[in-house]
Protein backbone atom coordinates (compact mmCIF):
# COMPACT_ATOMS: atom_id res chain seq x y z
CA UNK A 1 0.00 0.00 0.00
CA UNK A 2 1.54 3.40 -1.22
CA UNK A 3 -0.15 6.51 0.71
CA UNK A 4 0.53 9.95 0.28
CA UNK A 5 -0.73 12.92 1.09
CA UNK A 6 0.24 16.12 -1.28
CA UNK A 7 -0.44 19.24 -1.79
CA UNK A 8 -3.94 19.59 -3.97
CA UNK A 9 -2.77 20.39 -7.74
CA UNK A 10 -4.65 23.15 -9.22
CA UNK A 11 -5.70 20.95 -12.30
CA UNK A 12 -7.54 18.78 -9.64
CA UNK A 13 -9.38 21.29 -7.97
CA UNK A 14 -12.64 21.16 -9.75
CA UNK A 15 -12.94 17.17 -8.59
CA UNK A 16 -11.48 17.60 -5.27
CA UNK A 17 -14.46 20.24 -4.53
CA UNK A 18 -17.51 17.74 -6.50
CA UNK A 19 -15.60 14.65 -4.53
CA UNK A 20 -16.14 16.51 -1.46
CA UNK A 21 -19.26 17.46 -1.90
CA UNK A 22 -20.42 13.94 -3.07
CA UNK A 23 -19.16 12.71 0.17
CA UNK A 24 -20.46 15.36 2.45
CA UNK A 25 -23.64 14.52 0.88
CA UNK A 26 -23.47 10.92 0.93
CA UNK A 27 -23.38 11.52 4.87
CA UNK A 28 -27.04 13.41 5.08
CA UNK A 29 -28.27 10.92 2.23
CA UNK A 30 -27.52 8.07 4.87
CA UNK A 31 -29.12 9.41 8.19
CA UNK A 32 -32.47 11.29 6.14
CA UNK A 33 -32.86 9.42 2.90
CA UNK A 34 -34.92 12.00 0.90
CA UNK A 35 -32.71 15.07 1.75
CA UNK A 36 -33.38 17.54 -1.39
CA UNK A 37 -30.86 20.61 -0.35
CA UNK A 38 -26.96 20.94 -0.49
CA UNK A 39 -25.12 20.11 1.92
CA UNK A 40 -21.59 21.48 1.08
CA UNK A 41 -22.05 24.14 -0.96
CA UNK A 42 -19.17 25.37 -3.07
CA UNK A 43 -19.28 28.65 -1.18
CA UNK A 44 -18.27 27.19 1.46
CA UNK A 45 -15.21 24.97 0.11
CA UNK A 46 -13.87 28.17 -1.81
CA UNK A 47 -14.41 30.55 1.94
CA UNK A 48 -11.89 27.58 3.13
CA UNK A 49 -9.84 27.79 0.76
CA UNK A 50 -8.98 31.33 0.18
CA UNK A 51 -8.72 32.01 4.13
CA UNK A 52 -5.55 33.08 5.75
CA UNK A 53 -3.44 29.90 6.48
CA UNK A 54 -5.56 27.62 4.45
CA UNK A 55 -3.85 24.09 2.83
CA UNK A 56 -5.41 22.21 1.23
CA UNK A 57 -4.10 18.31 0.30
CA UNK A 58 -5.13 15.31 -1.80
CA UNK A 59 -5.01 12.11 -0.14
CA UNK A 60 -3.39 9.49 -2.64
CA UNK A 61 -3.82 5.69 -2.14
CA UNK A 62 -1.91 3.52 -4.81
CA UNK A 63 -1.99 6.00 -7.65
CA UNK A 64 -5.12 6.89 -6.94
CA UNK A 65 -7.35 10.32 -5.32
CA UNK A 66 -9.29 8.93 -2.33
CA UNK A 67 -9.55 12.12 -0.42
CA UNK A 68 -8.54 14.89 0.57
CA UNK A 69 -8.53 17.95 3.32
CA UNK A 70 -8.39 21.40 4.46
CA UNK A 71 -6.49 22.76 7.34
CA UNK A 72 -6.38 26.56 8.18
CA UNK A 73 -2.99 27.09 10.15
CA UNK A 74 -1.98 29.16 12.58
CA UNK A 75 2.24 29.36 12.55
CA UNK A 76 1.95 32.39 15.44
CA UNK A 77 -0.61 30.53 17.90
CA UNK A 78 0.06 26.96 16.57
CA UNK A 79 -3.83 26.45 17.18
CA UNK A 80 -4.85 25.20 13.82
CA UNK A 81 -8.30 24.11 12.53
CA UNK A 82 -9.16 20.75 10.12
CA UNK A 83 -11.79 23.24 8.03
CA UNK A 84 -12.49 20.08 6.03
CA UNK A 85 -11.80 16.41 6.10
CA UNK A 86 -13.32 13.96 3.22
CA UNK A 87 -12.56 10.18 2.08
CA UNK A 88 -14.24 9.89 -1.41
CA UNK A 89 -17.57 8.48 -1.57
CA UNK A 90 -17.46 4.82 -1.96
CA UNK A 91 -14.09 4.53 -0.04
CA UNK A 92 -14.75 4.63 3.31
CA UNK A 93 -14.48 1.85 6.40
CA UNK A 94 -10.96 0.94 4.75
CA UNK A 95 -8.65 3.71 7.07
CA UNK A 96 -8.20 6.13 4.36
CA UNK A 97 -9.59 8.68 6.95
CA UNK A 98 -7.00 8.21 9.48
CA UNK A 99 -4.29 7.63 6.99
CA UNK A 100 -4.80 11.20 6.16
CA UNK A 101 -5.66 12.89 9.91
CA UNK A 102 -2.35 10.72 10.76
CA UNK A 103 -0.45 12.40 7.84
CA UNK A 104 -1.78 15.88 8.90
CA UNK A 105 -0.35 15.83 12.44
CA UNK A 106 2.73 14.43 11.46
CA UNK A 107 2.85 17.16 8.77
CA UNK A 108 1.93 20.14 11.04
CA UNK A 109 4.15 18.45 14.67
CA UNK A 110 4.46 22.11 16.34
CA UNK A 111 0.71 22.23 16.58
CA UNK A 112 -0.36 23.09 20.29
CA UNK A 113 -4.40 22.75 19.51
CA UNK A 114 -6.58 21.18 16.45
CA UNK A 115 -9.74 22.13 16.11
CA UNK A 116 -12.80 20.88 13.71
CA UNK A 117 -16.67 20.87 14.04
CA UNK A 118 -19.41 18.33 12.83
CA UNK A 119 -22.74 18.19 12.71
CA UNK A 120 -24.83 16.54 15.49
CA UNK A 121 -25.91 13.89 12.75
CA UNK A 122 -23.04 12.53 11.26
CA UNK A 123 -22.44 9.69 13.73
CA UNK A 124 -19.33 8.12 11.44
CA UNK A 125 -17.84 11.63 11.70
CA UNK A 126 -18.24 11.76 15.38
CA UNK A 127 -16.91 8.11 15.94
CA UNK A 128 -13.81 9.04 14.05
CA UNK A 129 -13.06 12.30 15.19
CA UNK A 130 -12.97 11.15 19.40
CA UNK A 131 -12.45 7.20 19.01
CA UNK A 132 -10.14 7.17 16.28
CA UNK A 133 -8.20 10.34 16.41
CA UNK A 134 -8.42 11.65 19.91
CA UNK A 135 -10.87 14.79 19.83
CA UNK A 136 -12.71 15.51 22.50
CA UNK A 137 -16.58 17.18 21.95
CA UNK A 138 -15.88 20.68 23.41
CA UNK A 139 -18.99 22.61 22.78
CA UNK A 140 -22.47 22.06 21.29
CA UNK A 141 -23.57 24.50 18.94
CA UNK A 142 -27.55 24.47 18.17
CA UNK A 143 -30.46 26.81 18.30
CA UNK A 144 -29.94 27.50 21.65
CA UNK A 145 -26.14 28.28 21.68
CA UNK A 146 -25.06 29.74 18.43
CA UNK A 147 -21.63 29.39 16.76
CA UNK A 148 -20.62 33.02 16.80
CA UNK A 149 -18.42 32.73 13.73
CA UNK A 150 -21.51 31.11 11.59
CA UNK A 151 -24.16 34.40 12.76
CA UNK A 152 -23.30 35.92 9.72
CA UNK A 153 -23.91 32.58 7.06
CA UNK A 154 -27.25 31.74 9.23
CA UNK A 155 -28.98 35.19 7.98
CA UNK A 156 -27.51 35.23 4.52
CA UNK A 157 -28.43 31.47 3.73
CA UNK A 158 -30.88 30.41 5.82
CA UNK A 159 -31.43 27.23 3.99
CA UNK A 160 -28.96 25.57 6.28
CA UNK A 161 -30.82 26.04 9.42
CA UNK A 162 -31.28 22.09 8.71
CA UNK A 163 -27.86 21.83 9.25
CA UNK A 164 -27.32 24.25 12.37
CA UNK A 165 -26.57 21.99 14.93
CA UNK A 166 -23.13 21.07 15.38
CA UNK A 167 -20.14 19.77 17.63
CA UNK A 168 -17.22 21.19 18.04
CA UNK A 169 -13.94 19.48 18.66
CA UNK A 170 -10.55 19.76 20.06
CA UNK A 171 -7.18 17.84 20.30
CA UNK A 172 -4.90 19.02 23.00
CA UNK A 173 -1.46 17.69 21.30
CA UNK A 174 -0.04 17.80 24.92
CA UNK A 175 -2.28 15.19 25.89
CA UNK A 176 -1.51 11.94 25.35
CA UNK A 177 -4.34 9.72 23.03
CA UNK A 178 -5.24 6.20 23.32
Amino acid sequence: MCFQLLPLNPKHLSQFKKDMQESFQQGAVDEFSDIDIEILPERDIDRSLSAKGACAYEAILNGEIVGGAVVLINNETHHNHLDFLYVKKGTHSKGVGLLIWNAIEAQYPETKTWETHTPYFEKRNIHFYVNKCGFHIVEYFNKYHNDPNEIDEAEKFPETDYFADFFRFEKNMNEPHS
